[in-house]
């Protein structure tokens, strides 16, 4: 049994963003096609290249303003999808695709400090969430980020 849980996107944050089409940051969203997979923050699923509108905008998955915090893109969809709701399963689709979405794992503390990094690579991505939780019982959550581009996909917290 895993020992954690998925956190997305919230559909009522996205929501928010959608109606100003700006983001918390000032910044104009941007929506255009899917050129990549993504994933949507909200679904977690890849996203149809070409087929789908996406919104690009600023985004901080941090509470507190320090050093850490690492405001960077995400994309939507621009059409409503509902929340990931398999939370104590790493998305499947994202994990089943090693060479489109390389995963790091970011652990922070309850002061929001970095604790523990990793990249994922051939590991199983859910055997190392689980690992990292039993190993740093320091941990409050991880973040899962592309390990190539750096953003941020979704919220990893402690079950």
């Amino acid at each position: 049994m895993n020992n954690f849980k998925i956190v997305p996107l919230s559909k009522a944050f996205v929501q928010k963003i959608k109606t100003t089409m700006t983001d918390d940051f000032g910044n104009p969203v941007v929506e255009q096609p899917a050129t990549g997979l993504g994933p949507c923050r909200i679904s977690l699923k890849p996203f149809n290249k070409g087929v789908d509108k996406r919104l690009l905008f600023k985004h901080s998955p941090f509470e507190l303003e320090n050093a850490y915090n690492q405001p960077g893109p995400v994309f939507v969809n621009a059409e409503d999808v509902d929340e990931y709701t398999d939370i104590f399963r790493f998305p499947p689709e994202i994990k089943a695709n090693k060479q489109s979405f390389p995963l790091s794992l970011i652990g922070y503390n309850k002061d929001q400090m970095m604790a523990v990094t990793r990249l994922v690579g051939d590991a199983d991505v859910e055997e190392l969430i689980n690992e990292l939780f039993d190993q740093y019982p320091n941990i409050e959550y991880l973040h899962a980020r592309n390990a190539q581009a750096c953003c941020f996909i979704c919220k990893i917290e402690r079950r």
